[in-house]
């Protein structure tokens, strides 16, 4: 008895070609696998750091911070299901998006005073110094 393959591509309906072939197994195709880990800028002052994090599409409710052990905690899930009743589907797709980003922090942040806010796609988190970590003025000292 022979094994015999076949290579007849009218044998099943294209949608089963389409899932099988393109969406399965093509990692860089963005509709199956719909996540990134967002840019983080971090800025140095002479009185706070400031993180900043590109995530464009969100809402302020789509994020928690958390201070953890030393630790700055992003992270953010959302879940985008498009109902459409009344009809059949041979295929249904549903969109979920999260990261998580953990930064381990300098003893010298005033962890009370942290901010955060989000406006044009852009969470920002402000993380003030303490005052004995602020750098001070030139003293100068005189002689006696």
């Amino acid at each position: 008895m022979a094994l015999v393959k076949f290579r007849n591509k009218d044998m099943f309906p294209s949608i089963f070609n389409d899932f099988f072939d393109r969406d399965l197994f093509d990692l860089t195709n963005t509709s199956f696998m719909n996540s990134t880990l967002p840019a983080v800028n971090i800025k140095e002052s002479k009185d706070d750091y400031l993180v900043e994090v590109a995530a464009q599409g969100m809402s302020k409710e789509d994020f928690k911070i958390e201070l953890e052990n030393n630790f700055l905690v992003i992270s953010s899930e959302k879940e985008d299901k498009k109902e459409e009743e009344g009809k059949e589907f041979t295929r249904r797709e549903f969109s979920y998006q999260s990261f998580k980003r953990s930064f381990s922090l300098p003893k010298t942040i005033d962890e009370g005073k942290i901010k955060a806010n989000y406006k044009d796609g852009v969470l920002k988190i402000t993380l003030p110094k303490k005052e004995e970590a602020k750098e001070k003025p030139k003293k100068l000292i005189t002689i006696g």
